[in-house]
């Protein structure tokens, strides 16, 4: 039976990811994958670059919580375990290449926009960007065949699970943690 995705993140204590590091799976955060400089299994330098750059946008604290690291680790595992929210939207796995081409749309508007890849223009013009984003038309210079309001939202609804999907994060909100099956450790 599958699980439903609430049900899975409040059971598996959603932070707690395998990550392959000196060839050994080790579990452990994004957050702690990001701070031990966990290798990227399927994402290129420039990709984790324009991620990380959209997920401080989208969402102040998404690079250091690490969702270039959990993007890339839910791509390069079995999408039936995945936990990125895209799954539950109805797209066809295999999801990087959702991810890895709304990457390159992304910089391929920031360019039509603003002259340069998305990580490396003005924050007011990538705000600018990320609003258009979920404009009912795609953004000039939008390359992917899906829309660019679907990007945007896997992305965004990404960035809320890596930064507030904790223990932590809960306590940030100022919402008690009360899950049905308390996670064996903290994360």
């Amino acid at each position: 039976m599958e699980l439903a995705r609430g049900a899975m993140l409040k059971q598996s204590g959603f932070a707690a990811l395998t990550f392959l590091l000196a060839g050994t799976e080790v579990v452990m955060t994004a957050r702690e994958a990001r701070a031990a400089n966990v290798p990227y299994r399927t994402l290129s330098p420039a990709e984790v670059k324009t991620l990380d750059a959209l997920g401080e946008t989208l969402l102040p604290g998404a690079a250091s919580a690490g969702i270039s690291n959990y993007i890339d680790q839910q791509i390069s595992i079995a999408p039936a375990d995945s936990l990125v929210v895209l799954r539950y939207l109805d797209v066809p796995p295999p999801f990087a290449g959702f991810y890895q081409g709304g990457l390159a749309a992304l910089d391929g508007a920031a360019r039509a926009q603003s002259g340069g890849a998305f990580a490396d223009i003005p924050g007011p013009d990538r705000h600018t960007l990320v609003r258009n984003l979920g404009a009912p038309a795609n953004p000039a210079g939008w390359t992917l065949p899906l829309p660019a309001r679907l990007f945007y939202f896997a992305l965004r609804s990404d960035a809320v699970d890596v930064v507030y999907g904790t223990v932590e994060g809960f306590q940030k909100l100022g919402i008690p943690y009360m899950p049905h099956i308390a996670p064996v450790g903290s994360w």
